[in-house]
């Protein structure tokens, strides 16, 4: 079992921005995929970015250019460098791992979120 816990969210205004990191309780290094999600009220929880082991990268068309993800394996971190925030990028921000890729289906492990709100 491995417990994601986000931190980093907060306040901020356009154009700004902010690093969301997610740390784990277990080692990462056995975990195939990370990945941040956001969710808003009323809406689908969207996938943002993933990483896999191997450092590959994945991103939405609408954070693509201006979010980076990032894994530390040593530190069992995962962070979300935010940049040139919208205010439509205010929601929910998560954090999920799968372990197995080849098990399929979505994410084993969730973290419980951390607000980010965008002011315009």
């Amino acid at each position: 079992q491995v417990l994601l816990v986000e931190s980093g969210g907060g306040l901020v205004q356009a154009g700004g921005s902010l690093r969301l990191s997610c740390a784990a309780s277990g080692s990462i290094f056995s975990l195939d995929l990370m990945g941040w999600y956001r969710q808003v009220p009323g809406k689908e929880r969207e996938l943002l970015a993933v990483i896999n082991n191997s450092r590959r990268t994945v991103y939405a068309d609408s954070v693509k250019g201006r979010f980076t993800i990032s894994r530390d394996n040593a530190k069992n971190t995962l962070t979300l460098q935010m940049n040139s925030l919208k205010p439509e990028d205010t929601a929910m921000y998560y954090c999920a791992a799968k372990r197995r890729v080849d098990d399929g289906g979505g994410p084993d492990y969730w973290g419980q979120g951390t607000q980010v709100t965008v002011s315009s």
